[in-house]
């Protein structure tokens, strides 16, 4: 039986040796129900790591919620005082954007494919093909969410000037 032993990242095999040959159709099926058993125990063992993995990313994501929301208050008193984002910032969140969208989409194609055989597994032109398009899809998204900035702040000077033409055309 595979076991692992606590601290270690090798396996031990147990044999019990059978009194019919090595040949035979008994020693066989022992040797693939221990093989099977293996590959169990590595398969738990990666999900178990999985979990873990996953619940310190559930951790960071609730960290960049919040860091998320206080840079949105941030931003939005700048803008009622009148201030300026800074382009190192808008460089960092794009790049973040990017890894958080390709973790993600990587997760739900485990998710959704849960007994992924080796003639589904995407080969490295087609994987990279893939990573390229999300980089081109995320920085197409921070061009537009730029340019729906630009159109917010063009339209809050619009209403400020209209404002001063009416007040000059009160006078």
């Amino acid at each position: 039986m595979a076991c692992r032993p606590s601290g270690s990242g090798s396996y031990t095999v147990v044999i019990i040796p059978l009194r019919t040959s090595l040949y035979s159709l008994d020693a066989l099926r022992f040797y693939l129900w221990i093989k099977r058993l293996k590959d169990l125990e590595k398969e738990k063992d990666a999900l178990c790591s999985g979990l873990e993995i996953l619940e310190k990313a559930r951790l960071w994501y609730l960290q960049q919620l919040e860091e998320n929301r206080a840079r949105q208050d941030h931003i939005e008193a700048e803008s009622e005082a009148g201030c300026s984002l800074e382009g190192a910032t808008e460089a960092r969140s794009c790049l973040l954007k990017s890894r958080i969208q390709r973790a993600n989409g990587s997760l739900g194609s485990v998710m959704s494919e849960p007994n992924v055989t080796s003639s589904s597994i995407p080969s490295l032109p087609e994987a990279v093909a893939d990573s390229d398009l999300r980089w081109h899809n995320s920085i197409l998204t921070q061009e537009v969410s730029d340019k729906n900035r630009q159109i917010s702040m063009l339209e809050l000077e619009k209403d400020a000037l209209l404002e001063q033409l009416d007040e000059l055309q009160a006078h």
